[in-house]
């Protein structure tokens, strides 16, 4: 899965890069890209209106399909979802930047196209590079972090508190680690002294520690004596 991600930010970000440097070189060579005439049912059209109703028609289910990705890539803790509603993003933008670089031309700024373009590329190469530095740091085994801002994920924190409601429990510490859409890792507890059936409380929270949440795959609760931070 971190492979996968890997791979999905990658491209996201070579096509940020590849349309910002086609973008720049069209503008420093002053490219002035035609838009003809054509004949529809004996009338004469700009050949601009039917390229930007064109346009505009493929931008409603990049814009509608990006949208619904990342709400279920949230859902689901699917990284590699989320990479691929971000092109979904970059589609849909770039599409937004030809509009307005062909309504540019049409006012007779030749170079409308060529700056949209880069504007709207820099904005995908920056996704892309934020996005390749979060797929980087999964495949050094980091803490699990969200999907769609990169902050520390909850789940530990909301675990350990449940470990420490237990009446048995003196102490927990524990460590996750993100196996593609699941959660695996361990904790340590500090049981009272004297703590009766250790051995079954220590099943039982276990079982409440994988039930708590769906992405709790696998959790290991060891008992110690003292835990170091």
């Amino acid at each position: 899965m971190a492979i996968a991600f890997l791979a999905s930010a990658l491209a996201l970000l070579t096509l940020g890069g590849y349309i910002l440097i086609e973008s720049v070189l069209r503008l420093v060579q002053g490219e002035r890209p035609p838009i003809g005439l054509i004949e529809v049912f004996g009338h004469t059209l700009w050949l601009g209106w039917p390229m930007i109703a064109v346009l505009l028609a493929t931008m409603v289910p990049a814009i509608l399909l990006g949208r619904a990705k990342t709400k279920l890539a949230a859902q689901l803790h699917d990284k590699v979802l989320y990479a691929d509603a971000e092109m979904n993003r970059a589609d849909w933008l770039t599409a937004g930047a030809a509009v307005l670089g062909i309504l540019g031309i049409g006012a007779g700024l030749w170079w409308a196209d060529a700056v949209a373009a880069i504007i709207i590329s820099a904005d995908i190469v920056r996704d892309g590079l934020r996005t390749t530095r979060t797929a980087v740091a999964d495949l050094m085994d980091r803490r699990p972090r969200t999907v769609t801002d990169n902050q520390p994920h909850p789940l530990p924190a909301q675990l350990t508190a449940l470990a420490l409601d237990q009446p048995w429990v003196t102490d927990a510490w524990i460590r996750l680690r993100e196996e593609g859409h699941v959660f695996v890792g361990e904790m340590l507890i500090v049981p009272k002294p004297g703590t009766d059936d250790l051995v079954e409380k220590l099943d039982r929270l276990s079982h409440q520690l994988r039930d708590a949440d769906w992405r709790m795959h696998d959790i290991a609760v060891m008992p110690v004596l003292e835990i170091h931070r």
